[in-house]
């Protein structure tokens, strides 16, 4: 009886590979990858892989990831954070840089230190999603530029003047003045909850 294809694990293996070495590899070594016997089954895998919109070639014939290949199983229903409840897999996918990115050359990631808006979820060792080009308004979490350092902070106007609020009473709220340049809006947070060895 002939084998069925596993394509789901195929694309897995390949995701982790990719995840750890940002490239995928050439036929020899992805037959090691993939746990196939042949060039000829690497290639089938990766046409299969291809007509299902995961991988295409380039140009000069390289085999690199599409946007889907970055997509992640989305769960039907959100989790609530209170009775537990059984999570339904809709069979879809969720890319997360689609969702967070609109622009990729004008985002970028940047870390947050101190607990200045803890109260906003925002802590110490999250990354944030910042648009540059972003129009900021009243209410925006913004990344701000003062005196030469950066700072993250809601924008708020208190009796017509920008001011950056806290979301912490410990600490004050910032008047800059002239002084302020918006960096970017946040758009984004990204937290590691996996604990370091």
């Amino acid at each position: 009886m002939p084998k069925i294809p596993d394509d789901p694990a195929y694309l897995a293996r390949l995701q982790d590979y990719y995840a750890r070495w940002r490239s995928l590899p050439a036929y020899g070594p992805l037959q090691a990858v993939l746990g196939l016997a042949s060039r000829s089954a690497v290639a089938k895998v990766l046409h299969r892989l291809r007509e299902a919109g995961f991988v295409e070639r380039t140009p000069d014939g390289r085999w690199t990831p599409t946007g889907r290949f970055f997509a992640r199983p989305l769960a039907d229903a959100p989790a609530p954070a209170g009775l537990p409840a059984a999570l339904p897999d809709s069979g879809g996918e969720f890319s997360i840089d689609a969702w967070l990115v609109r622009q990729p050359s004008c985002t970028v990631l940047i870390p947050v230190s101190g607990d200045s808006m803890i109260g906003a979820g925002i802590h110490s060792g999250d990354r944030v999603v910042v648009e540059r080009e972003a129009l900021a308004r009243p209410g925006d979490v913004v990344v701000a530029l003062i005196d030469g350092e950066f700072t993250v902070k809601t924008l708020a106007l208190d009796h017509g003047e920008v001011v950056l609020q806290p979301a912490n009473p410990a600490y004050p709220v910032l008047r800059p003045g002239a002084r302020l340049q918006v960096f970017g809006v946040v758009v984004g947070l990204i937290r590691n909850y996996r604990r370091s060895c």
